[in-house]
């Protein structure tokens, strides 16, 4: 949309640039008399100062819809085949839509995700081990489950969704716990979290995930700085340390 509207203002600059030095060739223009045929100067300037000046606005705004709906066209094609992801403000408004290549390289484009911190009766905390063929913190324990809404998911139907591929559990007790906005260089997250309660076991996605294990609350505060956990899930889990879900 700003490159839109800098391709607008660009493309008005000209066109009325063209139609002033167009008013002042007309205001000079000596034509000759009427009986002749020819448009007298008065009437030329009359059209050039009026009528041209929506021509030409049409025109420009004609030519930029047809070269905008084809651009439109080709992106959608390059990106076909990928996941899309809503892009919001962060009150969670949608604002629009981006392929997932697209939104993890540029952080101005803020999408949702959802994150589950999984417990059992004991009070340990199920985390993940990050498969090292992912692109984003490979090899870390993370938090139990994390994913990115589709375009067009509501929370609960996210929430569903990634507990079901990531555990394999199809019904998980939760509650919500709290959101917030995540930046980094890379991309920015509105984060949606809830509390799971689950004795285990699970299954996971071996292309996604290595393994997973239910850690003690201190057994994470001692390799918390230790580099074994993703950075987001330290975050998390001072948050959770903070509202007293852990302590």
């Amino acid at each position: 949309q700003l490159e839109l509207m800098q391709r607008m203002l660009y493309i008005m600059f000209w066109l009325f640039l063209a139609h002033i030095i167009m008013i002042i060739a007309a205001a000079f223009y000596v034509g000759a008399p009427d009986s002749s045929g020819y448009l007298s100067r008065k009437e030329i300037w009359a059209f050039v100062s009026g009528g041209l000046l929506y021509i030409l606005i049409g025109g420009g705004a004609l030519v930029q819809f047809i070269r905008t709906r084809f651009k439109q066209r080709k992106f959608m094609q390059k990106y076909a085949d990928e996941e899309w992801f809503d892009i919001v403000t962060p009150q969670g408004t949608v604002t629009g839509k981006a392929p997932r290549s697209v939104a993890h390289g540029n952080p101005d484009l803020l999408h949702p995700v959802v994150h589950v911190h999984v417990f059992n009766s004991a009070g340990k905390l199920w985390l993940q081990k990050r498969a090292m063929c992912k692109k984003i913190q490979p090899g870390k324990w993370d938090t139990s489950v994390g994913g990115h809404f589709s375009s067009g998911e509501n929370i609960q139907q996210a929430l569903y969704r990634e507990v079901l591929e990531e555990l394999g559990v199809p019904h998980l007790m939760t509650k919500p716990l709290y959101h917030y906005v995540m930046r980094n260089n890379i991309e920015s997250e509105l984060v949606y979290t809830f509390q799971g309660f689950h004795e285990g076991p699970f299954q996971w996605p071996a292309d996604e995930i290595d393994t997973g294990r239910f850690w003690s609350i201190n057994e994470i505060k001692k390799n918390i700085g230790t580099n074994i956990f993703t950075p987001n899930f330290e975050q998390e889990f001072a948050m959770l340390q903070r509202i007293r879900i852990v302590k």
